[in-house]
């Protein structure tokens, strides 16, 4: 007979490869792409309830925040119970959530729907818990690339599904659209028996990882963790705002409303390209000289738009370049965590890194909607990103990435 922990600790069967970027991209897609088209709803629920742009964004901010605050303790659990029941439950709630959103008319119906069920369904079945199942199941060399993947699979579900979601809209109306997006999530439940398993199965035998109070004490005290945190909140507060705003910028601008749902589908289609080629790139130069690119280039971009005339052509552009450097930061901050802890409490750690960023993100997306009804205009959010992307390129540069702080279970892997 074998005890729990013996259990526990033998290795699950390994699949192709093929299979686990399927399984774990399939599921970022799917739950990624159906919270990326929400901002295509935010017209709708206004006019439907009334509440006023602020107090909708309000809800999706708290949906940033808790789409955060639930990766840490997702990725805890999947360290210790396994990836798969974690997905499982992730992907119920995203479609739970999703599904009801239609029948809340007041701002904490909206929080409880977006902001708790369905992005906290979404933290779960989130990058914490899937770059570390991805890690566990392939070949050390095969991992940068096959994060980079995992990523565009996000992206590649936001580009699909915002085209779907406003057709939806057109043929079904908002509610009926959001209820069909919900039940769509439901084709990730196969990907949690393709992705179960612990972090005991990144050890080797005999070893056990260190404690979750334990890796997460050590890495709160690491120097170079806390400068990974602090640019990932940048991104946070960058993604959010345009993931929930941008499709009001561009009304702003005095454009059709199908060029908000095309910009939506460009930052997905082009943050495949962007993840990809980040998961080749992180093998061959140093992962934080790549993050401290990717901040600039953002700064840079965003000067340029508020520089241009606001065209069609000009907006499909800014969000193609957008798209580029979208989510392309997940693989090198994936790849750095790993590199200063291991793998044996990585869902855990990125967890705590992804916190950061979704605190970023509630502001971003909060403090879109509150500018806008104080100003008129989105100016003043596209000053301050701007800001934070020069300080996020900036504060890169100090990491030692060729010093690692481990701890025992990553010394021993």
């Amino acid at each position: 007979m074998h005890s729990p922990a013996q259990a526990l600790q033998r290795p699950m069967p390994l699949w192709p490869l093929w299979l686990v970027l399927l399984a774990a991209a399939g599921t970022f897609g799917l739950t990624m792409g159906t919270r990326q088209t929400m901002g295509l709803f935010l017209g709708p629920l206004n006019s439907a309830t009334g509440l006023g742009l602020g107090q909708i964004s309000l809800a999706f901010a708290f949906g940033q925040l808790c789409w955060g605050l639930t990766q840490p303790f997702a990725g805890a659990i999947a360290d210790k119970v396994g990836a798969g029941r974690v997905l499982l439950a992730g992907s119920l709630l995203v479609a739970l959530g999703t599904f009801i959103t239609p029948y809340m008319t007041t701002t904490l119906g909206l929080i409880l729907a977006i902001g708790v069920l369905s992005a906290g369904g979404a933290g779960m079945a989130g990058p914490a818990v899937l770059m570390a199942a991805t890690s566990r199941l392939i070949a050390p060399e095969k991992r940068g690339l096959a994060t980079g993947i995992v990523n565009a699979g996000g992206s590649f579900g936001q580009f699909v599904m915002a085209p779907i979601a406003g057709a939806l809209l057109v043929g079904l109306g908002w509610a009926g659209a959001m209820q069909v997006l919900g039940l769509i999530v439901l084709l990730a439940l196969p990907a949690a028996w393709v992705l179960r398993g612990n972090s005991l199965q990144a050890a080797p035998p005999g070893t056990k990882p260190a404690g979750t109070r334990e890796a997460v004490r050590m890495a709160v005290r690491d120097r170079n963790f806390l400068l990974l945190s602090a640019g990932f909140f940048v991104c946070g507060f960058h993604v959010a705002f345009l993931a929930t705003h941008l499709p009001g910028v561009i009304a702003s601008c005095g454009l059709p409303v199908e060029f908000g749902a095309w910009s939506l589908a460009l930052l997905g289609l082009f943050n495949i390209v962007g993840s990809v080629a980040m998961g080749w790139a992180v093998g061959r130069w140093r992962m934080k000289s790549l993050l401290s690119l990717v901040y600039a280039t953002r700064a840079l971009a965003v000067l340029l738009f508020l520089l241009a005339p606001k065209t069609g052509t000009v907006v499909l552009l800014f969000a193609a370049v957008m798209g580029l450097t979208f989510l392309s930061t997940v693989p090198p901050t994936a790849g750095l965590v790993a590199k200063f802890f291991g793998l044996g409490n990585m869902a855990t750690l990125f967890g705590v890194v992804m916190l950061s960023h979704q605190v970023g993100g509630f502001l971003g997306a909060w403090l879109g909607g509150r500018v806008f009804e104080a100003t008129g205009s989105f100016d003043w959010i596209w000053y301050i990103d701007i800001l934070l992307a020069v300080g996020a390129a900036l504060i890169h540069l100090p990491i030692r990435e060729a010093h690692v702080r481990r701890t025992p279970a990553a010394a021993a892997t």
